[in-house]
């Protein structure tokens, strides 16, 4: 596999991971903006202008767009997330110039047809209403905004009903044109693709994204807090966040090692504590997801309603212990896994233009595979455990729980203990 990389003069990266061995090919364009580049009017519509890059173009009805890559056994598909948004194919090697053809029409020629945008707006809106009745959705949705209140970090990506139904084509308009530009996208493939045709076919299709950087998005503030909501539910859901770091810190593999030890798969200390010793739940992990100016530390837990103060005592007992007491073994069995992880990526067209996308939105170039392992390679135990004392002293903790009311208040109280006694 060899990875290539060109900067065109309007200012978009083009990279190109050549898999031989493939006889397809993933590839998509991805946009450095999400819900975090929305302003307070806007809240949902980077959500809903990915929506309707597929609702029609001026070339293309609806039906058109998905029949045409479906007919040639492709599929099409696009994501938002809080800081970028992806649109993105799979096709047979010698249908890459029709699926580069559908992408780029999608994105410069949208028609935002009104009665379109009234009928995906009632899509929308049942999708934020699939949302609240999932509360293992719902409670990360909750653990975002207490964790950043009154900021754009902390908004709903969905948006919510009132806001989506206000947005028009004139609105979509203005933040494609404020914040799609080609200083700040990256064109990815992966698989049977040709470096150069992929160029030229973007640097062709995509001028019309030529301009300046989009403006920079509101600075994230962790501020913390506790929302806890009784419903009529089975369970307790339960999540909690710490601070954590950004994807450019350099102590970002610590923290991923820590977090990892802690709550990263079967034989982790949370899995292994909470329900394998004690059987106080089915489900429970933690993750740290970075951004490009901090990050969040989640732990998740679902539980009965009786479970759920021990639950939480154990879990918030595990964290300290394991800022404390992260052992040589558990560290290398964390490696392993994401190194395992990263190779993974590599034997899959898709996972390796999302991995190679991400890594040129936030660094600005594609990570050579042997520097990320080199650099988990380097994190010690002392390191690790740093990572988790860093996580507890800043002393800001988010909580929110959905289910009965029974022991929530008293799980937040001993959730909120991690770091009062910091």
């Amino acid at each position: 596999m060899t990875v290539r990389v060109s900067k065109l003069p309007s200012g978009l990266t083009v990279v190109t991971d050549d898999m031989p061995h493939l006889q397809t090919a993933s590839l998509g364009v991805w946009v450095g903006a999400g819900s975090r580049n929305e302003l307070p009017k806007e809240h949902g519509i980077a959500h809903m202008l990915e929506h309707m890059a597929f609702k029609g173009t001026r070339r293309r009805s609806a039906r058109q767009i998905a029949e045409e890559i479906e007919a040639v056994g492709g599929d099409i598909n696009a994501a938002t997330s809080v800081e970028s948004t992806g649109y993105f194919a799979r096709v047979l090697k010698d249908d890459v110039p029709l699926a580069l053809d559908v992408l780029s029409d999608i994105l410069t020629e949208p028609a935002f047809a009104p009665e379109e945008v009234q009928r995906e707006q009632n899509v929308i809106v049942q999708e934020i209403g699939a949302v609240g009745d999932t509360p293992d959705d719902l409670v990360f949705e909750r653990l975002q905004e207490v964790a950043f209140p009154d900021q754009p970090m902390g908004r709903a990506i969905l948006g919510t009903p009132d806001t989506v139904r206000s947005f028009d084509g004139a609105a979509l308009r203005g933040y494609l044109a404020r914040n799609y530009r080609a200083p700040d996208m990256v064109v990815v493939a992966a698989g049977a693709v040709e470096h150069e045709r992929i160029v030229a076919e973007a640097e062709r299709r995509l001028a019309a994204f030529a301009g300046p950087q989009a403006p920079a998005p509101e600075r994230a503030r962790f501020r913390g807090g506790a929302r806890l909501e009784a419903r009529d539910l089975e369970q307790v859901h339960i999540a909690l966040a710490l601070e954590g770091l950004s994807a450019r810190d350099p102590d970002i593999h610590a923290l991923q090692i820590f977090t990892g030890v802690l709550g990263g798969g079967m034989s982790s200390r949370l899995f292994q504590h909470v329900r394998e010793e004690r059987g106080l739940c089915y489900t429970i992990h933690a993750f740290h997801m970075p951004y490009a100016d901090t990050g969040v530390f989640t732990l998740y837990a679902g539980t009965d309603a009786g479970d759920v103060s021990e639950l939480m005592q154990v879990a918030v007992d595990q964290i300290a212990d394991a800022a404390d007491t992260i052992t040589e073994t558990e560290v290398a069995r964390v490696k392993a896994q994401m190194k395992g992880g990263l190779l993974m990526a590599l034997e899959s067209s898709e996972a390796r233009t999302n991995q190679l996308a991400r890594q040129v939105l936030i660094h600005g170039r594609p990570i050579p595979l042997e520097e990320i392992v080199a650099k988990i390679d380097a994190v010690t135990v002392e390191r690790a455990r740093a990572a988790g004392k860093m996580l507890i002293a800043r002393g800001r903790l988010a909580i929110t729980a959905l289910g009965p009311d029974k022991g929530l208040e008293n799980a937040a109280v001993i959730a909120e203990g991690l770091v009062r006694a910091a």
